[in-house]
């Protein structure tokens, strides 16, 4: 009599036998599938036909059969996996080609508020005597490679916050004090201007012609008239300071 544990374990060796087969049937099965095609062409219509008994048309007027090779529907799915990988890697290469931009690292331009507070209107200088002066205002402070710049009349007189600008050779009417910030690349960031007017200063002009007159006569005099002038000059100093001497003597004795 056969014990119950005997049947189980034949039972158990037979799923394992029946397992092995399978497995080996389905290895062997992709090498049935690779069998030679052949792919056979009537010259007549054109017509092509794959089959892998080429002997049947061999026989056949007009065929032409010749070994060719079909790619199965398994090979295209890892041939098209290939293909997403190779552009995978293709996309991921130019991705890590192309630099980062790091918005942090980006500088935003600077809104300048700029202003002129000397002169604080538009006003008039008499040449030569006055000159004008200027004072700029900036917020914010100027970024490094930023810098102010100066004109009067287009031309530029001077760099930063300050600048005098003399008026004898300016000539009388209306003239432009423009100040301008620039970047480091040349690029007008913010600009103001004012127009001042520049007049005659007719006493000034009179004085300096009489003056200038009288230089003119004094080296048009002969030699002796001139040491004659410069003694009397010397006399009436003379007297002045003893003049000032005895006032206060005087102040003093009281």
């Amino acid at each position: 009599m056969i014990s119950s544990s005997k049947l189980n374990v034949s039972k158990g060796h037979a799923k394992v036998g029946l397992l092995t087969i399978t497995a080996i049937a389905s290895l062997c099965a992709p090498l049935a599938n690779a069998a030679p095609i052949y792919k056979v062409v009537d010259e007549q219509t054109g017509q092509v036909t794959f089959t892998d008994r080429p002997q049947s048309y061999e026989q056949q007027v007009g065929k032409q059969v010749s070994q060719t090779t079909v790619t199965t529907g398994n090979e295209t799915s890892g041939s098209n996996n290939s293909t997403r990988d190779n552009q995978t890697a293709t996309n991921a290469t130019q991705t890590a080609s192309i630099p980062a931009t790091n918005d942090a690292t980006v500088k935003a331009p600077i809104n300048y508020q700029l202003a002129i507070t000397e002169p604080s209107e538009e006003r008039a200088y008499r040449r030569p005597a006055q000159s004008i002066n200027v004072a700029l205002q900036i917020k914010p402070a100027l970024q490094a490679g930023d810098s102010v710049r100066i004109y009067f009349d287009g031309n530029e007189v001077a760099q930063g916050l300050n600048a005098t600008i003399a008026t004898i050779d300016a000539l009388p009417g209306a003239h432009t004090i423009t100040a301008v910030i620039q970047s480091v690349k040349g690029q007008t960031l913010q600009q103001v201007a004012r127009t001042v007017y520049v007049i005659q200063n007719n006493t000034t002009l009179q004085n300096n012609k009489k003056i200038a007159k009288q230089l003119l006569a004094y080296q048009n005099l002969p030699w002796h008239q001139k040491v004659m002038l410069k003694l009397r000059q010397q006399d009436g100093s003379l007297q002045k300071v003893q003049s000032s001497q005895s006032i206060a003597n005087d102040a003093f004795t009281k």
